[in-house]
C-alpha cells in the first residue's frame, strides 16, 4: 500500500469525497474501500494523476489490431454505483465477470477477509495481469483470477451471492443463473436494442427482477457471448455513408432506402419539448422498446448529415419500408430548451418521421414522470410483465421485459 501523504493518497481521498457528495457512494463500507485501494497500481504507468482519480474517466488498458477498446479500468462513477447496486456484505462471495484487478480489489475489501472475490476474463493477457497486481497490492490471497470463457460455469466454486458483470453484454446468459444463489443480485450492464442500461436484477422464484438501474456502457463482451450488430451503409449524394445499425435483423427490404438521401428532407415535429439540462435518456429506451426499425445513426465526418446528427446529441432513427427518419431537435421555451422532432427521408418520410414523432408523444404521456422497471424471464418461463406500459424483448437464452407503471 501507499503512503497516506502521497498525493495519490490524497487524489484518493477526494475521489471518495467527491462520489459521496454525488450519492456514487453510500455506505461506509464502499467509502472506505475507495480510500483504501490504490487505484494508481492498476493502470498502466505514466497514467496521470489526475486521470486514474477521475470520476468519470476511464483509463483504457488493452486495445485490438484495429484500436477498438477491448479492456479498460472502468470511470470510478460507475464502479462506485455497481457495488453500492450490489448491495454487498461482509462474507459473501462474488464473481467478478472482466478482469482488470482494481474492482475486485475493491470488491475484496467490501466483502471482508470472510468473504472472497472470483475474477473471470477470456483473456489469458488481461487475467495475468490482474493476478501480477493483484498480488502486488497485497489483495492475491482475497481475489481468484480464472482465465476462462464467461459463457460456461466455473467448475469448483460454491453459487455466489453477487455477480458483477463488468463487460457490455447482450443477452444474460444461463451459466450466470446457474451460479447465483436464491435471493442473489445480479449487476449487468445489459444492451436494449441498442441501448444499455446497468441494471441490478435480484433472483425471484425463476426469473429476475430490476432493484436498480444506472445508465452506462462497457466495452462489448467477447467469446460465445458476444452479440454483433447488424449495419447497413446508407450511401449520400457524395458516396459517402450515413450508418444505420440494428440490434438484430436488418429491415426488409432496405435496399429500397439507397436513393433515399437524393430527396428532401421533411421535418415533422412532436410540440413536446424538454428544458435545457434535463435528461431525456429513457426517451432513447422508449423507442428501443416501442419504435419498430429502429436504429442507431452514425455519418462520416464529411457526409451532409454530420453536423446535423452532431446535434441530436444521441442519435437515433427509425426505417420504414422505403424512407429513413432520425431524431432531430429545435430550439424552444424562449431558449431555455428544445422541441423533438424528426427530420426525414424518402418518398415516404412523412410517414417515417411522423411514426417517430408519435413514439415521442406517447413517452411524454406514459413514460417521462415514471422509470421503467426490466426483469429477465430464461427460456422455458413466460414472460409476466407488471401493469403498465410493456415491451418484451426476446434474447437467445430468454426475454426481457422493459415496463413504465402507469400515472396514479
Amino acid at each position: 500500500m501507499t503512503d497516506d501523504s502521497s498525493p495519490a493518497a490524497r487524489l484518493r481521498h477526494e475521489l471518495a469525497d467527491e462520489l459521496l457528495a454525488q450519492g456514487r457512494i453510500v455506505s461506509p463500507a464502499v467509502d472506505k474501500a475507495f480510500r483504501t485501494v490504490p487505484r494508481e497500481m492498476f493502470v498502466p504507468a505514466g497514467t496521470p494523476l489526475d486521470v486514474v482519480y477521475s470520476v468519470d474517466s476511464p483509463v483504457i488498458t488493452k486495445t485490438d489490431e484495429h484500436g477498438a477498446h477491448i479492456s479498460s479500468v472502468s470511470a470510478t462513477y460507475i464502479q462506485a454505483r455497481m457495488i453500492e447496486m450490489a448491495a454487498l456484505a461482509p462474507g459473501m462471495a462474488v464473481l467478478e465477470i472482466g478482469s482488470g484487478g482494481y474492482n475486485a480489489a475493491l470488491l475484496a475489501e467490501v466483502v471482508g477477509s470472510d468473504g472472497h472475490v472470483v475474477s473471470v476474463d477470456i483473456d489469458a493477457e488481461i487475467t495475468k495481469r490482474a493476478n501480477d497486481l493483484l498480488d502486488v497490492a497485497g489483495y492475491g490471497g482475497r481475489v481468484t483470477v480464472v482465465q476462462a470463457d464467461a459463457q460456461h460455469p466455473l467448475p469448483g466454486f460454491e453459487p455466489f451471492d453477487r455477480i458483477l458483470v463488468t463487460v457490455g453484454a447482450w443477452d444474460v446468459l444461463p451459466a450466470w443463473l446457474d451460479q447465483l444463489t436464491a435471493g442473489g443480485i445480479l449487476v449487468v450492464p445489459l444492451r436494449l436494442n441498442g441501448v444499455t442500461r446497468t441494471i441490478a436484477f435480484r433472483r425471484r422464484g425463476n426469473h429476475l427482477v430490476s432493484v436498480d438501474v444506472e445508465l452506462a456502457g462497457f466495452v462489448p463482451m467477447r467469446g460465445e457471448g458476444a452479440h454483433t450488430e447488424r449495419t447497413f451503409l446508407l450511401p449520400d449524394r457524395h458516396g459517402k455513408h450515413i450508418k444505420l445499425q440494428f440490434d438484430t435483423e436488418i429491415p426488409e427490404p432496405i435496399t429500397g432506402l439507397d436513393s433515399v438521401l437524393a430527396t428532401g428532407p421533411v421535418s415533422v415535429w412532436s410540440g413536446v419539448t424538454i428544458p435545457n439540462g434535463v435528461s431525456f435518456a429513457d426517451l432513447h429506451l422508449w423507442f428501443a422498446a416501442f419504435l419498430p426499425g429502429f436504429c442507431r445513426v452514425g455519418a462520416d465526418p464529411a457526409t451532409d448529415l454530420a453536423s446535423q446528427l452532431g446535434r441530436t446529441w444521441f442519435p437515433f432513427g427509425v426505417v420504414r419500408d422505403d424512407a429513413f427518419a432520425y431524431l432531430a431537435v429545435r430550439p424552444a421555451l424562449n431558449g431555455g430548451g428544445v422541441e423533438f422532432g424528426a427530420t426525414a427521408y424518402g418518398s415516404h418520410g412523412q410517414a417515417a418521421g411522423t411514426a417517430l414523432t408519435e413514439q415521442v408523444q406517447a413517452w411524454d404521456l406514459h413514460g417521462r414522470s415514471s422509470e421503467p422497471a426490466f426483469e429477465f424471464w430464461p427460456t422455458g418461463s413466460r414472460p409476466v410483465p407488471p401493469p403498465g406500459r410493456s415491451a418484451v424483448l426476446t434474447k437467445q437464452h430468454g426475454a426481457v421485459s422493459i415496463s413504465w407503471p402507469e400515472a396514479d
